[in-house]
């Protein structure tokens, strides 16, 4: 509970400012809000939002949306099990399939361990964004640039704190490493939220070396 909590908080900041990005680039609060409480997808609502701001069609933020969150599809294999069979279950459970619910209940040992995790987490943080979100709008009304404050830095900063365990595996590193690298090299290149996703040609930086290169490493 303590750690769902902590992570809920942590979320709420990251949601604020998300609200207050999207207002002061000329996002309606309704829009954000309700983006927030629909789509409930933090890297794919900045994105959007960033995408959108930038005078990218429609259609491009969507396609971005769903490349970003092709994640999802062994999320759900992983976690389809743990969702009652109703059909109500499931939807809403579906809703609320964010990466910490499913890495909070692969955490635990047994299945009503797993399933009682994943339904708290996710509506711990559920409660936390969609509210986050409004407020972190209301505040960008007033405040004008977001950055003033930090609040861009948000997301970012919440995300690098989820992988950093991960960073210990150097697979996983290179990987980060070089998505890093192809973001910063093309920002001043591209439109606002497509270097996000140029930079996912890192993840084939996880695949295994060629032997006779593995063994010269």
């Amino acid at each position: 509970m303590r750690d769902v909590l902590s992570m809920a908080l942590a979320m709420a900041i990251v949601g604020a400012s998300l609200g207050a990005i999207a207002v002061s680039k000329g996002v309606p609060l309704w829009m954000i809000t309700l983006m927030g409480a629909v789509v409930f997808a933090g890297g794919s609502e900045f994105m959007a939002v960033g995408l959108v701001t930038a005078g990218a069609a429609p259609i491009t933020a969507v396609l971005s949306g769903l490349m970003l969150n092709a994640r999802h599809l062994p999320f759900g294999l992983a976690v389809g099990g743990l969702l009652d069979r109703g059909w109500p279950s499931r939807l809403i459970g579906s809703h609320l399939m964010v990466d910490e619910a499913v890495a909070f209940a692969m955490a635990q040992r047994t299945p009503e361990q797993k399933r009682r995790a994943y339904w708290l987490t996710g509506i711990a943080l559920y409660c936390a964004w969609a509210p986050s979100v409004f407020l972190g709008g209301l505040l960008g009304q007033g405040v004008g640039d977001p950055g003033a404050f930090g609040l861009d830095a948000a997301m970012p900063a919440a995300l690098l704190a989820l992988i950093m365990p991960s960073l210990r595996e150097f697979r996983t590193l290179r990987a980060v490493a070089v998505g890093a690298l192809i973001a910063v090299l093309t920002t001043p290149l591209l439109p606002e939220g497509l270097p996000v996703m140029v930079a996912l040609v890192g993840v084939a930086a996880v695949l295994p070396l060629p032997k006779k290169l593995e063994g010269t490493r």
